[in-house]
């Protein structure tokens, strides 16, 4: 057998994760591309991530350079398998301690859009754009995301490909709503093998009842958003919504809060922040149902918009009858709560990241070279958590934001005694810490690690805290 050509080193502590994607890349420019898109990436956010900027070129005049057209080829028309790029990856992650997913986390489904130019790229459209919250020529992506109160991980993205790509459009065999492409992610991790609690997503995706039908039919849990205007049919004098249940119930004040349930929730800064929960059995809805509706806020009062949550779920009440037929554990009101409050990483840090990395920089138009550029920043996204496993080191400071095993937050401490109790035995996993703790710069990086670490820094003060108290 010919040996291996050697090729030039990424810098240390990168390179040892580059080498463990060398099985998957035969040949040499391969393997130097995937070095080189890496370290690049994750070069300071006010740099482009373009191809010409990735390789430190003219952005226009540069464009027939060399190496710019061996990086575009490296991702246009090389012959390695993203796909198989990206479950090497995610195999990575579930090998480490740090990293590893159990089943107390939950599978975060969203989209993301990017503004292109023209009508060549795949799967460009005139489409709305949700992060830029108005319509827009671009390409929209779905993903998924499994995440904890420690840490969070991108599993798969999937784009939504407009109608007018295909021969008869929306009747096109091939065409996907994104609410398939929803279900279909949460159907693809469910078979991978990977544990979460229940399936997490915005009212987009909450409200349909395709979707809520598609993750029963996939046997998964699911806490789903619902606007605010969300209602059902009901005879004149009764409750027709999760809103108008909420402010019929009973709610005066703290030392009153009629049908309301404190919650005690806790941030990764060191604050706490007390919400009300409140079960709606009102409609299709309630414990004897086979769905739940929460209401969760800040104010049960004013019911703020930006702090009240209005979730569906299919996980059954403790202590109910549905609860001792159900293959879902049961969940009490704070677990509701905790579950919806994970996504907060796709508002607070995923996205930040994502653009860091350079998500939406590409300058290519083929599907397979989109893909692979998505592919690898996640793999830089991954790179940055996966490396803290040697930075990490053991604190007894109680004020440091050190997250414990899941299986050792059954009962949290909360001020007045009270406990939320996770059902034992489903969420044992190794301790994890927080992940962003800047060290030293590692030897050769430059600084570029440094940075690398400092994307996921400062937005995780925001992130969830461990599980939170119920008080009746």
């Amino acid at each position: 057998m010919t040996a291996r050509q050697p090729v030039a080193s990424a810098p240390a502590p990168l390179e040892a994760y580059a080498q463990q994607f060398d099985a998957l890349l035969g040949k040499r420019n391969q393997r130097e591309g995937f070095r080189q898109y890496l370290e690049a990436s994750l070069a300071p956010s006010e740099r482009n991530k373009t191809l010409t900027a990735l390789v430190n070129a003219e952005p226009i005049e540069g464009a027939q350079e060399a190496r710019v057209q061996a990086l575009q080829w490296f991702l246009s028309e090389s012959t390695w398998d993203a796909a198989a790029v990206n479950t090497r990856r995610l195999e990575l992650l579930r090998a480490e301690p740090l990293t590893a997913p159990d089943d107390g986390g939950v599978l975060v489904i969203d989209e993301h859009g990017d503004r292109k130019w023209g009508t060549k790229t795949a799967h460009v459209g005139k489409q709305y754009l949700g992060n830029l919250g108005k319509v827009d020529n671009g390409v929209v992506s779905v993903s998924s995301l499994w995440a904890d109160e420690a840490v969070y991980s991108p599993i798969e993205v999937e784009p939504y490909t407009p109608a007018h790509h295909f021969e008869k459009g929306k009747a096109d065999p091939a065409f996907r709503t994104k609410l398939q492409l929803a279900v279909e992610l949460a159907g693809r991790a469910k078979a991978s093998g990977l544990p979460f609690r229940a399936v997490v997503a915005d009212a987009f995706y909450g409200k349909e009842y395709t979707v809520q039908k598609g993750l029963e039919e996939l046997g998964v849990g699911y806490v789903l958003a619902l606007p605010p205007s969300h209602g059902w049919w009901h005879r004149e004098g009764q409750i027709g919504g999760p809103q108008e249940a909420a402010r019929a119930a009973g709610w005066e004040d703290a030392g009153r809060p009629g049908r309301w349930t404190k919650v005690e929730r806790r941030f990764r800064d060191g604050h706490a922040e007390t919400w009300w929960a409140l079960e709606v059995e009102a409609g299709p809805y309630g414990p004897k149902k086979a769905q739940r509706v929460i209401v969760a806020t800040t104010d049960p009062k004013t019911l703020p918009e930006r702090t009240t949550w209005y979730v569906v779920t299919n996980l059954p009440k403790p202590g109910s009858a549905r609860a001792e037929e159900s293959a879902h554990a049961p969940a009490d009101l704070a677990e509701i709560v905790r579950l919806f409050g994970l996504r907060i990483w796709v508002e607070q840090s995923y996205k930040h990241v994502k653009y860091a990395l350079g998500w939406g920089e590409y300058q290519v138009r083929g599907d397979t070279a989109i893909r692979r550029h998505w592919t690898l920043v996640w793999c830089a996204f991954s790179f940055c958590w996966l490396h803290q496993r040697d930075a990490a080191a053991p604190s007894t400071d109680p004020t440091q934001p050190v997250e414990p095993a899941p299986a050792a937050l059954a009962a949290p401490a909360s001020p007045s005694g009270g406990g939320n109790q996770r059902p034992t035995g489903r969420f044992a996993a190794p301790a994890r810490r927080l992940v962003a703790r800047g060290p030293a710069h590692g030897a050769g990086m430059v600084g570029t690690l440094a940075h690398a670490l400092a994307l996921l820094e400062g937005v995780v003060a925001a992130a969830p805290a461990p599980p939170a108290a119920t008080t009746p």
